[in-house]
């Protein structure tokens, strides 16, 4: 009795939160696909994350997870067809995934829709008056970020990195969970769930190859936590500004990275 309250608590959850990034696709993509004051931002994130993270790229052991993170969670990109993917599937993952897997799941949509619902506010304050080759500075982006405010989000969303990465790790060393998902690929791919299955296989794939992920996870939590706190509190934005992006930021000289957001 009480495994069917949790399996069915899990379920109502994942629906909830798959239903906000529908919410949130409606807004941020069009017919054509992500409106551009979205896709000004997204691009504008992605530079400052590739920055923030030249270490990690650096890295043969991270710089698959960071690609992951950046391609697959933050990128200028539709996930439609993923997302779309989850919402098809989410009645068959309930009824045969174990419950900590599906918990994970969830936390990932509501990492998504959470990072959505940022987005649209930070889109609305930052490019609201601007024209289309009006770029923002970091300072810009900065006044903007602080304009939103909603710092709990913030930490929420860094909380949920971690909690989903070190889930991740978990689950990536269950070798029957990692068959099952690459027997999965032909059946996927032919009902249609190819994007949602390559983003799972790759998810896998990055944290398997990385081994344990505890340097990765504290790098991310450290640096944005203090970019965060560093903007909100009115910091200089050279600190953590990718290349020109801030007047007087230094270049991609080698120095260790100091600090990052995901915004």
């Amino acid at each position: 009795m009480f495994r069917h309250a949790t399996r069915r608590s899990l379920a109502e959850r994942l629906i909830a939160a798959l239903e906000r990034c529908r919410a949130g696709r409606r807004v941020i993509l069009d017919a054509e696909g992500m409106r551009p004051r979205f896709r000004r931002l997204a691009e504008w994130q992605s530079r400052r994350l590739r920055h923030t993270y030249r270490d990690l790229f650096a890295s043969d052991r991270h710089r698959m997870a960071v690609e992951f993170f950046l391609a697959d969670l933050y990128g200028p990109r539709d996930y439609t067809a993923r997302d779309e993917g989850f919402e098809r599937v989410q009645p068959i993952m309930v009824k045969v995934l174990p419950d900590h897997a599906i918990l994970t799941i969830c936390r990932g949509v509501e990492l998504h829709a959470l990072t959505q619902e940022l987005d649209m506010a930070m889109a609305d304050a930052l490019f609201r008056d601007r024209g289309p080759g009006d770029e923002p500075s970091a300072t810009d982006y900065a006044e903007a970020y602080r304009r939103v405010g909603r710092a709990p989000d913030r930490q929420r969303q860094v909380e949920l990195i971690g909690i989903i990465g070190r889930a991740l790790e978990e689950l990536v060393r269950k070798p029957l969970i990692y068959s099952a998902i690459r027997m999965a690929r032909r059946p996927a791919r032919t009902a249609g769930l190819g994007e949602l299955q390559d983003f799972i296989e790759r998810g896998f794939r990055a944290f398997r190859e990385m081994g344990s992920a505890d340097h990765f996870l504290a790098v991310i939590t450290e640096r944005e936590t203090r970019i965060m706190e560093s903007i909100l509190s009115g910091g200089d934005a050279a600190e953590w500004a990718a290349g020109n992006d801030a007047p007087g930021a230094p270049t991609d000289s080698g120095r260790p990275v100091r600090s990052g957001t995901t915004g």
